[in-house]
């Protein structure tokens, strides 16, 4: 495949690694410094684009590459009140889109259990979530995409919580979550149920961005070829 790459921080740097590992060709890319070089011309001949770049840009970078009909990996959180403006996009140009807060296999493994585990917890009401997030203090958002996912998995599986929170602002019916910034730490994940009695945990610790980067490729290897809007589900086979 002929890749364009969109952000070249260090995730960014971490794909192309991997691109080059598995037989592909970087193209393009394009970082804040040359945000012009994303144009009709330069995306000519790309079978997809893999776009880590920033809150603020990743709206304007999707819309750009879907417009040119080239299918979209996006691994950027921060944007997605626009989601529903971008799969409109996606569906008009019939071309290809996904997007996932975290592209690791592991963490989409957790997000699975996650859910499971609520769906099984619903029958414990002594039980009480909370949801922990650590992270490298260069990241702009927060609570982490990944995060919200989770929160957002056991919404849907059990009967008591209908939001996430701030832990500050814990309520009955709200999944608190705390965010940590320090040091380098890749990203990690936790996921507590507490009783008086116990705690049940799930815990994702990446050692580092390569789990998050292969994922993101082999996500761009599976909808190349396709139309539509996927999830990580789809490339996983859940």
């Amino acid at each position: 495949m002929n890749i364009a790459l969109i952000g070249y921080g260090r995730m960014g740097h971490e794909i192309e690694s991997i691109v080059i590992k598995r037989g592909h060709l970087i193209k393009l890319i394009v970082d804040q410094d040359n945000e012009n070089d994303l144009n009709r011309s330069n995306l000519n001949g790309i079978d997809v684009a893999i776009e880590f770049s920033s809150p603020a840009a990743a709206f304007n970078n999707i819309c750009k590459c879907l417009n040119e009909k080239i299918p979209v990996v996006s691994g950027t959180t921060g944007w997605l009140e626009n989601y529903n403006e971008v799969i409109e996009i996606c569906n008009k140009n019939n071309t290809a889109f996904i997007h996932s807060s975290n592209f690791s296999i592991g963490v989409n493994l957790l997000f699975r259990l996650n859910a499971e585990l609520a769906r099984q917890m619903d029958h414990y009401k002594d039980y009480d979530v909370t949801i922990e997030e650590i992270h490298h203090i260069k990241k702009l958002d927060a609570p982490s995409g990944t995060a919200i996912t989770l929160a957002e998995g056991i919404i849907g599986k059990h009967s008591k919580y209908k939001k996430w929170c701030f832990d500050k602002d814990k309520t009955d019916i709200c999944i608190p979550v705390r965010s940590i910034r320090e040091g380098v730490v890749p990203g990690t994940h936790t996921v507590s149920w507490d009783s008086d009695i116990d705690t049940i945990s799930l815990k994702h610790e990446a050692k580092s961005r390569k789990g998050f980067a292969l994922g993101a490729v082999v996500a761009a290897e599976f909808i190349h070829s396709r139309k539509g809007i996927f999830t990580m589900n789809d490339v996983l086979g859940f």
